[in-house]
């Protein structure tokens, strides 16, 4: 299989499997272009999440065009994001039409609040792919103790509601002075 056409079928599973939003697909991804395809080492994909963070817009997009890129230039970026992008579009367009009339529908409730605890699970293992490097992955993890420092700083000034792009903007602040710019 070629690996325009690899980079489709891995997108559109991920976008048809990745219930809960970008952070929810991180495991998916990682499963995808890390363990079964190797198109990228376990560091390089924190890196590539790391950068989509902070870019605007979803992380799953985000995300797609950067490693798409990286796998296949300038048509990979195309095809990953629009094979990303295209259950999500083409399930919303149906969910609109139908939604309104089912929303009170106790089996769409059941269904909806079904996955609720499945989207916060997969949440959860996206943050631990990304703090502990799979068994016999050659890139060490990148958590030490500043970046739990960090991380528990910026887990308390959430829960105190602080704006998100000033913790954004002062854990970068923080991981140059700690760090420097070349990083860790």
């Amino acid at each position: 299989m070629s690996t325009l056409l690899s980079l489709f079928v891995s997108y559109l599973k991920i976008g048809f499997f990745g219930f809960g939003g970008g952070y929810a697909m991180l495991s998916l991804i990682h499963s995808e272009v890390v363990v079964k395809h190797a198109w990228l080492t376990s560091g390089e994909f924190s890196d590539i999440v790391a950068i989509s963070q902070m870019t605007p817009g979803p992380i799953a997009i985000n995300s797609a065009t950067y490693i798409g890129y990286e796998v296949a230039g300038l048509w990979g970026s195309v095809v990953a994001t629009v094979a990303v992008s295209l259950p999500a579009l083409t399930l919303m367009m149906l969910l609109t039409i139908f939604f309104l009339r089912l929303r009170d529908n106790r089996y769409v409730k059941g269904v909806v609040g079904s996955m609720r605890p499945v989207v916060v699970g997969m949440i959860a293992s996206a943050a631990l792919l990304l703090m502990f490097p799979a068994e016999g992955d050659d890139a060490p993890s990148f958590i030490d103790g500043w970046s739990w420092v960090i991380f528990l700083f910026t887990l308390l000034a959430s829960v105190k509601k602080i704006n998100p792009i000033l913790l954004i903007v002062a854990s970068g602040v923080v991981g140059i002075l700690i760090y420097g710019v070349g990083g860790l």
